[in-house]
């Protein structure tokens, strides 16, 4: 009883110690921009703990590290794509910071749809966003039920310690309803320096520990040190598409998307991508690297997404409740940023955003986070027992948002793309990505191991480019695209007072 009083007493005071620090950088919004993208006011420091508590969930601990611990040096393939990540960040930042601060904008829906000058545009993004994310949303809340069931030494079931971690992360919710954005991106830094940072150092402790106790890099089986897909199954294309999937659909995700409005300036977000790339890897190699030589623990075998918590364990109840923390507060940042993206959303770009005033918007907003956080403590409970099963609804989701990319990045970087060609494209892409999800949901063999999202990317970049050469865009809305290319000084007025009619 006193081991597990000990592990909750120090989650309580991590929660305590978060909500210490939000109280005190409290302050009113102004405006709903000051709600959804922080007045565009945080620095480098700030970004890059806000990019890394968004982009490395919970569940980096638990199913990326699994995978590691299970099957070796494919669970280092989440490095090589956040690492391409952080590089289109880089070469992104100066447009779409531009961008934004000149039109005001505050969704990577809202972006999208400036781009293209339509509304069905905007929709589009925004529906496939919010579906796509959701799962991730039901998952973050599973994974703190890991956390409280391994912190209470048998005191609390899994089943209970899911309605543990549910509640905790609900109650979480409340600063993130009042505070937006900007507390969002405050509690990074304190949850980033608890998840990464201590979870770093705890991770190289254990390695340290398991090569001293017999579980060096010699005891693992050969298999671990090879990629799959050069002996048959799952083909020869499979590492190369869950690369570029998970490269190309990171700024598709609309909660890391808003982290390139959130800056105080273009040099801001170069050099957060520059601070956040040695980060990641230091800590990701040092998890994944523990993760792998734990491998040849009996209990790690038998339950590979266990292993941060069972190599923990044999460092005692206090290293244990600190790992438990470092999941805690990278799943809180994860779920804070989902929920706020997924509320400002709807309120500016899913409902009519000319019958909305700022205060209204950020109302719309505040109720959204709410119902959100609500449907996803429902499914949380609903699926208690099916974790392995929300996992793959998790990966087939992240086909699905993938098919943002060609619309994005396409119009970042290209003139010729048009309205018809996005929404066409991303509709096709994620039908398709989610059908040939259903029947292959490792890879497609005739595809030579292409996954479903990208042989969705295929179908809607066609279709993309299709519709640019086919169809061309009118006199005048060239004319507004050359215009935004040259980036203008200034606009005369933010883009949501006098957008044009969209063209589809």
């Amino acid at each position: 009883m006193k081991e597990f009083a000990l592990a909750y007493g120090i989650i309580v005071l991590f929660f305590g110690i978060v909500v210490y620090v939000l109280e005190r950088s409290r302050r009113v919004e102004v405006t709903f921009s000051d709600y959804a993208v922080a007045g565009r006011s945080f620095g480098a420091w700030f970004q890059t703990m806000s990019f890394l508590n968004t982009w490395l969930p919970g569940a980096v601990f638990i199913a990326f590290a699994g995978l590691a611990a299970k099957s070796g040096i494919i669970g280092f393939y989440m490095i090589s794509y956040s690492l391409l990540a952080m590089l289109f960040m880089f070469f992104m930042a100066e447009r779409v910071h531009d961008w934004g601060q000149k039109f005001d904008l505050r969704t990577q829906a809202d972006f999208v749809g400036m781009r293209y000058n339509s509304r069905a545009v905007r929709v589009t993004a925004a529906v496939i966003g919010i579906i796509s994310v959701f799962p991730w949303l039901v998952l973050g809340m599973q994974s703190v039920g890991a956390v409280f069931s391994s912190l209470s030494f048998g005191y609390v079931g899994p089943v209970t310690a899911v309605f543990v971690g549910v509640a905790v992360l609900a109650l979480r919710q409340v600063w993130t309803v009042r505070m937006g954005m900007r507390g969002i991106v405050i509690s990074d830094m304190v949850q980033g320096v608890a998840a990464y940072g201590l979870g770093f150092f705890i991770a190289v402790g254990m390695i340290v520990w398991l090569c001293s106790h017999g579980h060096g890099f010699t005891g693992l089986p050969r298999e671990f040190a090879v990629l799959p897909g050069h002996d048959g199954a799952p083909g020869p294309l499979y590492f190369m598409s869950i690369v570029l999937t998970g490269a190309l659909g990171a700024w598709c995700w609309p909660d890391i998307f808003v982290r390139l409005f959130t800056a105080d300036g273009t040099e801001t977000i170069k050099k957060s991508a520059l601070q956040a790339a040695p980060l990641l890897f230091c800590f990701a190699a040092a998890l994944f690297v523990m993760s792998m030589l734990a491998h040849s623990i009996p209990a790690v075998q038998e339950s590979p997404d266990n292993v941060w918590f069972i190599t923990a364990s044999f460092g005692g109840p206090v290293l244990l409740a600190l790992a438990g923390v470092s999941v805690l507060a990278a799943t809180m940042g994860n779920i804070n940023a989902i929920t706020a993206a997924v509320g400002t959303q709807v309120a500016q770009d899913v409902l009519p955003s000319r019958a909305l005033s700022d205060v209204s918007r950020t109302r719309v907003a505040k109720v959204t986070i709410v119902v959100v956080t609500l449907l996803a403590v429902a499914a949380s409970v609903v699926t208690a027992h099916t974790t392995s099963g929300l996992v793959a609804w998790a990966m087939t989701s992240y086909q699905g948002i993938v098919q943002l990319a060609p619309s994005l990045y396409l119009g970042i970087f290209w003139r010729r793309g048009n309205a018809f060609g996005a929404v066409f494209g991303m509709i096709a892409g994620f039908a398709v990505a989610a059908a040939l999800q259903l029947v292959y949901p490792v890879s497609i063999p005739w595809l030579g191991g292409l996954t479903s999202g990208v042989a969705g990317i295929l179908v809607n970049s066609a279709l993309y480019i299709l519709f640019a050469l086919l169809a061309p865009t009118n006199s005048s809305e060239q004319h507004r695209i050359d215009l935004l290319f040259r980036r203008l000084d200034r606009p005369e007025r933010p883009l949501g007072s006098d957008r044009p009619e969209p063209a589809i």
